[in-house]
Order: C-alpha cells, then sequence, then structure tokens
C-alpha cells in the first residue's frame, strides 16, 4: 500500500470516526453543528499546514537536485575540456612523430 493511500484513508478514518462521534454525543443540533464545524476548520487548517510543509521540503529536495545536476555539469564540462586539450597533445605527437619517420 502507497504512503498516499495510507494518509488519504487515515484522514477518512479520522473524520469519519470524528463525526460518528459528534453525531453520537449528547448535545443540541445547534451544539453539535457548531462542534462540527469548529472541528472541520481545525482539520482544514491542520492539512493546510501538512501541504505547506509537504511543498516546502519538495522545493528544497528540487533545489538540491537542480545545484547536483549543476555541479554535475560543470564537473563533464571541465572534464571534456581536459580531454580535448589532451587530444590535441596527442594529435601533435602523432603528426612529429610521423613528420620524423617520414
Amino acid at each position: 500500500m502507497s504512503k498516499r493511500k495510507f494518509g488519504v484513508g487515515l484522514i477518512v478514518g479520522a473524520v469519519a470516526g470524528l463525526v460518528a462521534g459528534i453525531l453520537a454525543a449528547p448535545k443540541s443540533g445547534k451544539e453539535t453543528r457548531e462542534d462540527i464545524r469548529r472541528r472541520t476548520e481545525e482539520a482544514k487548517a491542520e492539512a493546510t499546514r501538512r501541504v505547506d510543509s509537504a511543498k516546502k521540503k519538495a522545493n528544497e529536495i528540487i533545489d538540491d537536485g537542480k545545484k547536483i545536476a549543476d555541479r554535475a555539469r560543470d564537473i563533464a564540462d571541465t572534464a571534456a575540456e581536459s580531454v580535448k586539450h589532451n587530444a590535441k597533445d596527442v594529435e601533435k605527437d602523432v603528426k612529429k612523430e610521423a613528420s620524423r619517420s617520414s
């Protein structure tokens, strides 16, 4: 089971239990509606906080990934330049040896 499905199931179960508990409590309709409204607002605020936190963490991971990719590109560019330079040196050496042999 994925973490997402588990999380959704957990939230749905908690809300269902909360509503069942409120409706089973010996209160007036007005009090019950007020409890439902208040607890719904609390649940919404908590869900919003968790979503915001998850977004922040995701953005941090993305930023870290971009930094790593940039660094890897810089290393690859440096290595490519080094290989290119070494290839030119080898080419010069081969031409030198070829001219000596002729």
